[in-house]
Protein backbone atom coordinates (compact mmCIF):
# COMPACT_ATOMS: atom_id res chain seq x y z
CA UNK A 1 0.00 0.00 0.00
CA UNK A 2 1.36 3.39 -1.04
CA UNK A 3 0.14 6.50 0.78
CA UNK A 4 0.05 9.89 -0.96
CA UNK A 5 -0.72 13.05 1.01
CA UNK A 6 -1.89 16.08 -0.96
CA UNK A 7 -0.90 18.99 1.22
CA UNK A 8 -0.05 22.65 1.25
CA UNK A 9 0.38 25.08 4.09
CA UNK A 10 -1.82 27.45 2.07
CA UNK A 11 -5.43 26.92 1.05
CA UNK A 12 -6.95 27.57 -2.36
CA UNK A 13 -4.21 25.94 -4.43
CA UNK A 14 -6.21 23.14 -6.10
CA UNK A 15 -5.32 20.47 -3.56
CA UNK A 16 -8.73 18.79 -3.24
CA UNK A 17 -9.37 18.90 -6.98
CA UNK A 18 -6.07 17.11 -7.56
CA UNK A 19 -6.77 14.52 -4.87
CA UNK A 20 -10.22 13.72 -6.26
CA UNK A 21 -9.12 13.54 -9.89
CA UNK A 22 -5.98 11.51 -9.26
CA UNK A 23 -7.78 9.11 -6.92
CA UNK A 24 -10.36 8.53 -9.63
CA UNK A 25 -7.66 7.88 -12.24
CA UNK A 26 -5.90 5.48 -9.89
CA UNK A 27 -9.12 3.52 -9.41
CA UNK A 28 -9.90 3.65 -13.13
CA UNK A 29 -6.62 1.83 -13.81
CA UNK A 30 -7.59 -0.94 -11.39
CA UNK A 31 -5.66 0.12 -8.30
CA UNK A 32 -7.71 -0.47 -5.15
CA UNK A 33 -7.86 3.13 -3.98
CA UNK A 34 -8.94 4.82 -0.75
CA UNK A 35 -9.41 8.59 -0.49
CA UNK A 36 -9.34 9.83 3.12
CA UNK A 37 -10.61 13.38 3.51
CA UNK A 38 -8.95 15.03 6.53
CA UNK A 39 -10.15 18.56 5.84
CA UNK A 40 -13.07 19.81 8.02
CA UNK A 41 -14.61 21.41 4.92
CA UNK A 42 -15.37 17.91 3.59
CA UNK A 43 -15.01 18.97 -0.05
CA UNK A 44 -13.80 15.58 -1.31
CA UNK A 45 -16.90 13.88 0.05
CA UNK A 46 -19.04 16.63 -1.51
CA UNK A 47 -17.58 15.93 -4.97
CA UNK A 48 -18.49 12.24 -4.61
CA UNK A 49 -21.88 13.02 -3.00
CA UNK A 50 -20.97 10.99 0.08
CA UNK A 51 -21.70 12.19 3.62
CA UNK A 52 -20.42 10.86 6.96
CA UNK A 53 -22.46 7.94 8.25
CA UNK A 54 -21.83 8.82 11.92
CA UNK A 55 -22.15 12.02 13.90
CA UNK A 56 -18.74 13.58 14.62
CA UNK A 57 -17.17 10.76 12.63
CA UNK A 58 -13.85 12.49 11.98
CA UNK A 59 -13.26 13.14 15.67
CA UNK A 60 -14.23 9.60 16.64
CA UNK A 61 -11.78 8.07 14.17
CA UNK A 62 -8.90 10.17 15.44
CA UNK A 63 -9.89 9.46 19.05
CA UNK A 64 -9.97 5.67 18.54
CA UNK A 65 -13.74 5.52 19.11
CA UNK A 66 -14.25 4.20 15.58
CA UNK A 67 -12.01 1.91 13.54
CA UNK A 68 -10.96 3.20 10.15
CA UNK A 69 -12.48 0.23 8.33
CA UNK A 70 -15.87 1.01 9.91
CA UNK A 71 -16.12 4.44 8.29
CA UNK A 72 -15.08 3.50 4.74
CA UNK A 73 -17.82 4.13 2.18
CA UNK A 74 -18.19 3.39 -1.50
CA UNK A 75 -17.66 6.37 -3.78
CA UNK A 76 -19.98 5.18 -6.51
CA UNK A 77 -17.02 4.25 -8.74
CA UNK A 78 -15.30 0.89 -9.09
CA UNK A 79 -12.14 0.38 -6.98
CA UNK A 80 -12.58 3.73 -5.20
CA UNK A 81 -13.66 4.08 -1.57
CA UNK A 82 -13.80 7.21 0.53
CA UNK A 83 -13.62 8.28 4.16
CA UNK A 84 -15.46 11.56 4.47
CA UNK A 85 -14.77 14.44 6.83
CA UNK A 86 -16.92 16.76 8.91
CA UNK A 87 -16.61 19.85 11.07
CA UNK A 88 -15.49 17.78 14.10
CA UNK A 89 -12.11 17.41 12.36
CA UNK A 90 -11.38 21.02 13.30
CA UNK A 91 -10.39 19.80 16.78
CA UNK A 92 -7.93 17.21 15.49
CA UNK A 93 -4.86 19.01 16.87
CA UNK A 94 -6.27 18.98 20.42
CA UNK A 95 -7.23 15.32 20.19
CA UNK A 96 -3.90 14.21 18.80
CA UNK A 97 -1.97 16.22 21.38
CA UNK A 98 -3.76 14.33 24.13
CA UNK A 99 -3.13 10.88 22.67
CA UNK A 100 -0.11 8.75 23.49
CA UNK A 101 2.04 8.44 20.35
CA UNK A 102 -0.23 11.10 18.86
CA UNK A 103 2.14 11.75 15.97
CA UNK A 104 1.60 8.19 14.70
CA UNK A 105 -2.19 7.95 15.03
CA UNK A 106 -2.88 8.17 11.28
CA UNK A 107 -0.16 5.69 10.44
CA UNK A 108 -1.53 3.26 13.01
CA UNK A 109 -5.07 3.67 11.72
CA UNK A 110 -4.01 2.99 8.12
CA UNK A 111 -2.31 -0.25 9.16
CA UNK A 112 -5.76 -1.77 9.68
CA UNK A 113 -6.64 -1.39 5.97
CA UNK A 114 -3.19 -2.11 4.55
CA UNK A 115 -4.28 -5.36 2.88
CA UNK A 116 -7.41 -3.80 1.38
CA UNK A 117 -5.86 -1.06 -0.76
CA UNK A 118 -3.02 -0.49 -3.17
CA UNK A 119 -3.20 3.29 -3.04
CA UNK A 120 -4.33 5.69 -0.30
CA UNK A 121 -4.71 9.40 -0.99
CA UNK A 122 -5.03 11.84 1.90
CA UNK A 123 -6.75 15.17 1.25
CA UNK A 124 -5.12 17.34 3.91
CA UNK A 125 -6.27 20.64 5.41
CA UNK A 126 -3.99 23.68 5.10
CA UNK A 127 -1.74 24.58 8.01
CA UNK A 128 1.21 23.08 9.86
CA UNK A 129 0.29 21.36 13.13
CA UNK A 130 0.39 18.06 15.00
CA UNK A 131 -2.14 16.70 12.48
CA UNK A 132 0.30 17.44 9.70
CA UNK A 133 3.13 15.80 11.64
CA UNK A 134 0.85 12.74 11.65
CA UNK A 135 0.41 13.05 7.92
CA UNK A 136 4.15 13.35 7.31
CA UNK A 137 4.73 10.16 9.33
CA UNK A 138 1.96 8.20 7.59
CA UNK A 139 2.60 9.20 3.98
CA UNK A 140 5.13 7.70 1.61
CA UNK A 141 4.89 10.74 -0.63
CA UNK A 142 3.91 14.33 0.16
CA UNK A 143 2.47 15.92 -3.00
CA UNK A 144 2.36 19.72 -2.82
CA UNK A 145 0.35 21.67 -5.41
CA UNK A 146 1.64 25.21 -5.83
CA UNK A 147 0.29 28.19 -7.69
CA UNK A 148 3.41 29.67 -9.36
CA UNK A 149 3.52 32.86 -7.29
CA UNK A 150 6.05 34.19 -4.79
CA UNK A 151 3.92 33.56 -1.70
CA UNK A 152 2.99 30.04 -2.74
CA UNK A 153 6.61 29.12 -3.40
CA UNK A 154 7.58 30.68 -0.07
CA UNK A 155 5.10 28.31 1.57
CA UNK A 156 6.70 25.38 -0.26
CA UNK A 157 10.14 26.39 1.00
CA UNK A 158 8.77 26.72 4.56
CA UNK A 159 7.61 23.11 4.38
CA UNK A 160 11.03 21.98 3.19
CA UNK A 161 12.64 23.79 6.10
CA UNK A 162 10.17 22.22 8.53
CA UNK A 163 11.21 18.77 7.31
CA UNK A 164 14.89 19.59 7.73
CA UNK A 165 14.41 21.10 11.19
CA UNK A 166 12.51 18.02 12.40
CA UNK A 167 14.74 15.39 10.77
CA UNK A 168 12.00 14.29 8.38
CA UNK A 169 12.75 12.74 5.01
CA UNK A 170 12.75 15.58 2.46
CA UNK A 171 12.80 12.99 -0.33
CA UNK A 172 9.12 12.38 0.40
CA UNK A 173 8.29 15.85 -0.89
CA UNK A 174 7.21 16.36 -4.49
CA UNK A 175 5.71 19.51 -6.00
CA UNK A 176 3.58 20.30 -9.01
CA UNK A 177 2.20 23.56 -10.34
CA UNK A 178 -1.53 24.16 -10.11
CA UNK A 179 -3.96 26.80 -11.35
CA UNK A 180 -1.38 28.00 -13.87
CA UNK A 181 -2.47 31.08 -15.83
CA UNK A 182 -0.58 31.26 -19.12
CA UNK A 183 -1.45 34.94 -19.47
CA UNK A 184 0.76 35.84 -16.50
CA UNK A 185 4.48 36.28 -17.12
CA UNK A 186 5.21 35.71 -13.43
CA UNK A 187 3.76 32.20 -13.62
CA UNK A 188 6.07 31.35 -16.52
CA UNK A 189 9.10 32.83 -14.75
CA UNK A 190 8.51 30.95 -11.49
CA UNK A 191 7.84 27.67 -13.27
CA UNK A 192 10.94 28.03 -15.40
CA UNK A 193 13.16 28.51 -12.35
CA UNK A 194 11.79 25.48 -10.51
CA UNK A 195 11.91 23.24 -13.55
CA UNK A 196 15.53 24.27 -14.01
CA UNK A 197 16.26 23.13 -10.46
CA UNK A 198 14.26 19.90 -11.06
CA UNK A 199 12.21 20.43 -7.91
CA UNK A 200 8.76 19.89 -9.42
CA UNK A 201 6.96 17.37 -11.59
CA UNK A 202 7.08 18.39 -15.23
CA UNK A 203 3.32 18.17 -15.71
CA UNK A 204 1.05 20.82 -14.25
CA UNK A 205 -2.63 21.79 -13.98
CA UNK A 206 -3.68 25.02 -15.72
CA UNK A 207 -6.43 27.32 -14.50
CA UNK A 208 -9.35 25.86 -16.47
CA UNK A 209 -13.13 26.14 -16.28
CA UNK A 210 -13.63 22.37 -16.45
CA UNK A 211 -11.88 22.04 -13.09
CA UNK A 212 -14.23 24.62 -11.60
CA UNK A 213 -17.21 22.72 -13.05
CA UNK A 214 -16.50 19.81 -10.70
CA UNK A 215 -18.62 21.60 -8.12
CA UNK A 216 -21.57 21.66 -10.52
CA UNK A 217 -21.11 18.17 -11.93
CA UNK A 218 -20.17 16.59 -8.57
CA UNK A 219 -17.73 14.31 -10.33
CA UNK A 220 -14.06 14.09 -11.37
CA UNK A 221 -13.19 15.84 -14.63
CA UNK A 222 -12.42 12.51 -16.31
CA UNK A 223 -16.01 11.45 -15.66
CA UNK A 224 -17.85 14.39 -17.29
CA UNK A 225 -15.25 15.91 -19.66
CA UNK A 226 -12.91 13.11 -20.66
CA UNK A 227 -11.87 14.76 -23.94
CA UNK A 228 -11.05 18.08 -22.30
CA UNK A 229 -7.60 19.59 -21.84
CA UNK A 230 -8.13 19.55 -18.06
CA UNK A 231 -8.72 15.79 -18.07
CA UNK A 232 -5.60 15.27 -20.18
CA UNK A 233 -3.53 17.36 -17.76
CA UNK A 234 -4.62 15.23 -14.79
CA UNK A 235 -3.90 12.05 -16.76
CA UNK A 236 -0.41 13.29 -17.61
CA UNK A 237 0.28 14.30 -14.02
CA UNK A 238 -0.94 10.96 -12.67
CA UNK A 239 1.22 9.12 -15.19
CA UNK A 240 4.29 11.02 -14.00
CA UNK A 241 3.48 10.51 -10.31
CA UNK A 242 2.79 6.83 -10.86
CA UNK A 243 6.02 6.29 -12.76
CA UNK A 244 8.12 7.68 -9.91
CA UNK A 245 6.14 6.25 -6.99
CA UNK A 246 4.34 3.01 -7.93
CA UNK A 247 5.87 -0.17 -9.27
Amino acid sequence: MTVFAFFNQKGGVGKTAATVNLAYLSALEGWRTLLWDLDPQGAAGFYFQVEPANKNEARKVLNNELELADVVQQSGYDNLDIITSDISARNSEVLLNDLKQGKRRLKSALTAVKKDYDVVMLDCPPGLSVLHDNIFQAADHIIIPNVPTVLSIRSYETILQHFKDNNLDVNKIHGFFSMVDHRKNLHHEVMGQFYKDKKFYKNYIPYLSDVEKMGQQLAPVEQFARSSYAAQCYRDLWKEIKKSSLS
